[in-house]
């Protein structure tokens, strides 16, 4: 089944998670962010602005702070220094909101090895509260609908990252926050990828995609570069 074939499959999933009452606020604005592991900066004085709907592209070498910087977004780590919020949500202080608004897709799928494709997803419905009436379309359109049932502890690392972009499909987090989503992945794989980073973004989402592949984020709205945990400069889409 063709990508937009399966993507109209999915028009029956969950509605957007409201964001806070009366909140015109940027989906990210980050103020002076920095964080430190050790003596180790990894984050230096960042500061950030993402509108809603845009989809900004994050580039750097290894080491640059990206995956830091994604983490901290994510309220998966806090800011040593600096603060902000995230869809109109504290940054340190109304972390539990955030979280559930947004999704953070990186090398680790934050998948349940002994549970099924199919289960794991059934899982993240109960917990997000999507329809789960959507699961069996959304493993359809990421290519897995055959093998729903097996156990993802069988599953190759790209296949894995299919079940967690199938998850991505079902609850259309208000913000996307995508690390390296195309590593170790072939091209029709990757080709997945910036369809449910399109799909997002027509639903009125938000990304971040941090990324090596200079041949993908072609339609971003912004790039911006990271050096040394900052970020040096920015590119408006042309």
């Amino acid at each position: 089944m063709a990508l937009q074939e399966r993507s109209d499959a999915l028009t029956t999933a969950l509605p957007r998670t409201e964001s806070a009452p009366g909140s015109i606020s940027p989906a990210v604005a980050l103020a002076n962010v920095t964080r430190v592991f050790g003596t180790t900066p990894a984050v230096v004085r960042v500061d950030l602005s993402v509108e809603r709907g845009e989809l900004v592209v994050l580039r750097g070498a290894n080491g640059a702070g990206k995956s830091s910087l994604l983490r901290i977004v994510a309220t998966a780590i806090s800011p040593t220094y600096g603060g902000g919020s995230v869809l109109g949500f504290d940054l340190v202080r109304e972390r539990e909101a955030i979280r559930r608004r947004t999704e953070l897709l990186g090398h680790r799928t934050r998948l349940y090895e002994d549970l099924s494709a199919e289960e794991n997803l059934r899982f993240a419905c109960t917990i997000f509260h999507a329809e789960r009436d959507a699961i069996g379309p959304a493993l359809e359109r990421v290519g897995l609908h055959e093998v729903a049932g097996e156990r993802v502890r069988g599953f190759s690392q790209g296949m894995r990252q299919r079940v967690a972009l199938a998850r991505v499909l079902l609850r259309r987090p208000e913000l996307l926050l995508l690390d390296e989503p195309y590593s170790g992945l072939d091209e029709e794989a990757k080709d997945l990828v910036d369809a449910v980073v399109a799909d997002n973004v027509a639903h009125g989402g938000t990304v971040l995609l941090a990324t090596h592949d200079a041949t993908r984020g072609a339609t971003a709205t912004r790039t911006l570069h990271m050096e040394n945990g900052r970020i040096v400069n920015g590119r408006m889409a042309s």
